[in-house]
């Protein structure tokens, strides 16, 4: 017997939105004022009639062990949440809560892949896909897509993708990293393919209710009740209600997929935690005042440094429609120089920005886009503009 690490383990890399985080945390620990455009964390503060329903918990001793695939309160609010937002009508059975959305992913990886399959990722894509898909011994196949095709995988491409070992292919709309989304039409088109080789679509919609310019979100399962029977939606409370930290999110899909996702989490992590599904059901259940506050907020933020990004030199950012992130290309400026230092690519322009700029972003390669990099607008104007000017100062150096 040899003795040492799985081979699915070495070949996974730490969440280099994470490690930016840290980073970043170890500067500003050192008394050094940088600005962090890294994580993806809104900066408003959870609603306080979601707050007190967690404190009410624990006053009323709700802190024991809860069924390992969430509450039953909780499932009948996420299968309302699913009926009155996106027209489509699961029954408890087909919906688990799990530790965040994150969680959900993953517990989808380990139900359906097996050695062997293939899953198709357009790429830019969220940092841990591919990593998931590698960790559950399939294949990630990337498909680049392009800022002209709205960053959003055609039909077309998804159709040479496709193989005999094709499993499914993951969506995630709106967009980390690019803040772009599926129009209608486009997802129809894709519901098509995936109907005729009859392959999973896993729809990541965590930052579904952050939209602007009027965008419409449409979940790609309720295109009809073939593509339903195919799709894997995961959703979450983090991100549209400011609850990062207390780890709720949920999936819901056909029925064999999402029992064989809960007997693996009663095997894992077992319950998610009993207060974070109080606060969750008030979320869910509760009003909903302050969506409308923040997404102005939001709104407000993302034309402002859109608006920046794309005065300053070699740079150029397509305005994004949902979630809190910028997706400026800055390829033009690879080659040249500032302080003995050249820039070659996303991960040189990332060290460059924190070093002389005292800015934390996140490098393009890490979204599989080495000519872009990711900036989060989930923070004050004031930091915003802070950034932007540091930025512009810092770029205009390069020669």
């Amino acid at each position: 017997m040899t003795i040492g690490i799985a081979k699915r383990a070495q070949a996974i890399k730490p969440s280099p939105t994470l490690a930016m985080a840290a980073k970043a945390k170890a500067m500003k620990a050192q008394g050094i004022d940088v600005v962090d455009f890294g994580v993806g964390e809104p900066d408003f503060d959870t609603p306080e009639n979601v707050k007190l329903a967690g404190i009410k918990a624990i006053e009323a001793g709700f802190t024991k062990y809860t069924p390992a695939g969430g509450t039953d309160e909780l499932k009948d609010a996420v299968v309302e949440k699913f009926k009155k937002d996106n027209g489509l009508s699961y029954e408890k059975s087909q919906v688990l809560i799990s530790c965040g959305a994150k969680h959900s992913l993953y517990n989808i990886a380990e139900a359906i892949f097996d050695p062997g399959d293939e899953v198709i990722i357009p790429s830019p894509y969220w940092v841990s896909y591919p990593d998931q898909v590698l960790l559950n011994d399939a294949t990630p196949v990337i498909v680049e897509t392009t800022e002209a095709e709205g960053f959003r995988i055609s039909a077309e491409k998804l159709e040479k993708a496709v193989t005999k070992k094709t499993k499914a292919i993951i969506l995630n709309s709106p967009s980390n990293p690019t803040g772009l989304a599926y129009d209608r039409k486009t997802l129809e088109a894709i519901a098509a393919v995936a109907v005729k080789h009859k392959i999973y679509v896993i729809s990541d919609e965590i930052y579904e209710k952050l939209v602007y310019d009027g965008f419409t979100h449409t979940s790609i399962a309720s295109l009809g009740p073939e593509i339903k029977d195919l799709t894997i939606v995961v959703n979450g409370v983090s991100k549209s209600h400011c609850m990062t930290g207390w780890r709720i999110g949920y999936a819901a899909g056909p029925k064999d997929v999402i029992t064989a996702m809960a007997n693996i989490q009663s095997q894992s992590t077992s319950n998610p935690t009993s207060i974070s599904q109080k606060a969750a059901l008030e979320a869910l259940k509760g009003t909903q005042d302050f969506l409308p506050v923040m997404n102005k907020e939001f709104d407000k933020r993302r034309k402002y440094m859109v608006e920046r990004l794309n005065k300053m030199p070699g740079t150029s950012c397509i305005m994004p429609v949902g979630a809190f992130y910028a997706f400026p290309n800055v390829a033009k400026l690879y080659g040249k120089a500032a302080a003995g230092k050249v820039i070659g690519n996303s991960g040189d322009m990332a060290a460059y920005l924190l070093e002389e700029a005292k800015v934390a972003l996140v490098s393009g390669d890490s979204f599989g886009a080495d000519a872009y990099i990711r900036l989060s607008y989930a923070t004050s104007l004031e930091t915003i503009t802070k950034g932007m000017d540091r930025m512009e100062t810092a770029l205009a150096k390069l020669k």
